[in-house]
């Protein structure tokens, strides 16, 4: 395809420059951001991913902080989940929906104190929606984007190195737990997460100034365990089950479509925006289901699908593939699809239509590993 070019509409993180000396080889768009994807090497970055660490420059995982009296109120909302019991210091993987229920995106919500919330977002503009929502429901609470910017460590090594340069307690971090805190001066929230199954920690640093810093001292620090610079890794991804969100779902899917099932609440005393919608496809079950596909042959390409291929059974179509990659860990070509409920319980055998004609594939459950 053409080259992008740039323009102001599309910003650089603080550790672009970082990454370009690095030799990021290949970006892309997400929140209109430039988002390395890969090295040159995605064999190498993959091998880094699995058995030492990687350095991710995941920038484009914008926020959206929530600061008021009502911070707490309004996150509720906005969250088809019941927040009630979440302490400082803790995220939750929360599902951000319409009034029908349609999934507006999947971040993880960050409490920070009583008064201020983060909302660390997926590929959509929720700035506008949650500014709105604010204000139409009179919330006292101010509604911004603040001047915070992920930068991740992930793989096995991750734990060791991040142990090096904040200390022992990051081994009492649990998962989607935080704690605010610095390095060498630089303003920083340490959270144990990331894009990936392999285990890490996103610093989330809190002044854009220090962005080609604190990359430069991650990757010195770093040295004796093998890092290397690296990006949200595809194949990874799939073998994990990990959603994309609108890369594997639709504009219609809902969150019981997009497997995040255990992570809303309907049976719960709390309202939040599409929460009626949500009990109506509770009672009537999903019509689709987030799942995996083992194919016959190889996988086209390592990286994602120019767009979704349509999946048949029956001479109709019953759902779309997403994502198709080859496993190195599994030896199979795998990807991961949207598929009616029923062809998901049953274990189906399904057609995928290929470039190269129409692909055996067989319905997996998720995750691969």
């Amino acid at each position: 395809m053409p080259p992008v070019t740039t323009t102001p509409r599309i910003r650089k993180s603080p550790f672009y420059d970082a990454t370009v000396a690095a030799g990021a080889t290949t970006f892309t768009i997400y929140n209109k951001m430039f988002m390395p994807l890969s090295y040159g090497d995605l064999a190498a970055e993959y091998d880094r991913l699995i058995n030492t660490v990687a350095l991710w420059d995941v920038g484009c995982e914008r926020q959206v902080e929530l600061l008021g009296p009502d911070a707490g109120r309004l996150a509720q909302r906005l969250s088809a989940r019941d927040l009630s019991g979440m302490q400082v210091g803790q995220g939750k993987y929360v599902a951000m929906c319409d009034h029908d229920g349609r999934l507006l995106n999947d971040p993880i919500l960050m409490k920070l104190d009583e008064k201020r919330y983060w909302f660390s977002l997926a590929d959509a503009d929720m700035l506008l929606w949650c500014t709105a929502v604010g204000r139409e429901g009179g919330f006292d609470a101010d509604v911004s984007e603040p001047d915070v910017s992920p930068l991740a460590i992930q793989g096995p090594q991750a734990p060791a190195l991040a142990a090096d340069l904040f200390g022992d307690w990051i081994h009492d971090l649990k998962y989607f737990w935080f704690r605010e805190t610095e390095l060498n001066g630089i303003p920083l929230v340490l959270c144990r997460s990331g894009w990936s199954k392999q285990g890490g920690f996103e610093l989330f640093l809190q002044d854009g100034a220090k962005g080609n810093e604190l990359y430069e001292g991650i990757r010195a620090a770093g040295t004796r365990y093998g890092i290397g610079p690296g990006a949200p890794n595809h194949v990874e991804r799939v073998e994990s089950g990990l959603l994309s969100f609108g890369g594997d779902t639709t504009p219609d899917s809902n969150p019981f479509e997009a497997g995040m099932a255990r992570y809303v609440d309907t049976a719960t005393e709390v309202d939040y925006i599409g929460k009626a919608a949500l009990e109506r496809i509770v009672a009537d079950g999903p019509k689709r289901l987030f799942t995996g596909l083992i194919l016959e042959g190889e996988a086209p390409s390592p990286w994602p699908l120019a767009e979704r291929t349509p999946i048949v059974a029956g001479g109709r179509q019953v759902g779309t593939l997403s994502a198709v990659v080859h496993s190195p860990r599994l030896g199979r070509t795998i990807g991961l699809a949207q598929i009616e409920t029923a062809l998901v319980e049953s274990a189906a055998t399904v057609e995928v239509k290929s470039p190269t004609g129409n692909l055996h594939a067989l319905v997996h459950p998720l995750p691969f590993i």
